[in-house]
């Protein structure tokens, strides 16, 4: 594990107080990766560390914004922090009860500044599979459910692409997410757009993968029917 880390001194920038944070190496031996995108690695999990959390301040965020926030977001942020202290140190190596609890923070303060729909989805995203690997079925799908609605507000008010996904990925996404969260009707719509979609044909993988996830669709209902009939 010890390997795959690394640490480095950052300034936050809420407080302007600095703090170490922990950062993962690019070079990971990929092991597997679920229809959602979540990824397993062999040495570590690195979603354990793609959120930065202040110990001087509390405020936290990913770490590719975690940047400079506009005045009126300060402010905000300076206003809820100074009646009320947020002592949590979330440095060095983490345990997966910290990184929840670094993602939750994260989502706050996405909140409090109402950042975009994207934003959102994407941590609550990882917040998800972070519940998946503690196998916490009821926390999982929560999380799901709120990042397959944040990528809906995005598919309808944000411009693509949403860092590296594309609009037909989200599209994919979605449809995957409302699977997983029990609305296979409103998930077969979804990966119907994408199919159909002329950007299908030059985005191959992402098609392939609707398609793969419509069949599967397709034989848990039928198995599911088959259950109730014999029942």
């Amino acid at each position: 594990m010890a390997d795959a880390l690394y640490f480095v001194e950052k300034e936050c920038v809420v407080c302007g107080e600095k703090f170490e944070v922990t950062c993962v190496r690019s070079r990971l031996a990929l092991i597997k990766q679920d229809s959602d995108f979540c990824a397993y690695y062999k040495e570590i999990n690195p979603y354990y560390y793609t959120v930065w959390a202040c110990p001087h301040c509390g405020y936290a965020a990913r770490d590719t914004e975690f940047v400079e926030v506009t005045a009126s977001v300060a402010t905000k942020i300076h206003k809820f922090l100074s009646s009320r202290e947020v002592k949590v140190n979330l440095c060095g190596i983490r345990t997966r009860e910290q990184a929840i609890v670094a993602y939750k923070l994260a989502i706050f303060y996405t909140e409090l500044a109402a950042d975009k729909a994207s934003k959102r989805a994407g941590l609550y995203l990882r917040l998800g599979w972070l519940y998946r690997e503690g196998q916490q079925d009821d926390e999982e799908n929560k999380a799901l459910a709120k990042a397959c609605e944040w990528y809906e507000q995005a598919l309808e008010k944000e411009h693509m692409p949403i860092g590296n996904l594309s609009e037909l990925t989200v599209m994919y996404l979605v449809a995957d997410l409302l699977w997983r969260t029990g609305e296979k009707e409103k998930a077969k719509l979804y990966l119907s757009r994408v199919v159909a979609n002329p950007l299908a044909k030059i985005e191959k993988r992402i098609a392939d993968l609707a398609r793969d996830l419509w069949q599967e669709i397709r034989a848990t209902t039928k198995t599911s029917s088959s259950n109730i009939k014999q029942a």
